[in-house]
């Protein structure tokens, strides 16, 4: 291989760790997340109240929203992965009220 073919592919190797590493926190960040959902839903549930909660969800999705610009992170991505997140939640905390 030549120089530039060696340094191209250790900078592929490089940014490939880099995404395994930000893999690993995003789900170890994700379990931490539902760990504190789950709590939640036990407490919904303990007090008889709704298991989805939208003006908390609008907000949740409008400061994720702000915090993707600043980001540099298309906000509308964000928006349906915390849409998709939050769907999850609610889906918890209904099998915890039945």
């Amino acid at each position: 291989m030549t120089d530039a073919t060696t340094r191209e592919a250790e900078l592929l190797k490089e940014h490939r760790e880099s995404i395994d590493r930000l893999d690993a926190i995003l789900v170890y960040t994700l379990g931490e997340r539902f760990k504190h959902t789950q709590s939640v839903g036990h407490l919904k549930a303990e007090h008889d109240l709704p298991p989805s909660d939208p003006a908390r969800e609008a907000q949740q999705i409008e400061r994720l929203e702000a915090l993707a610009k600043e980001a540099d992170l298309d906000p509308e991505f964000a928006r349906k992965f915390l849409n998709f997140i939050i769907a999850e939640v609610i889906r918890h905390h209904q099998k915890h009220q039945s």
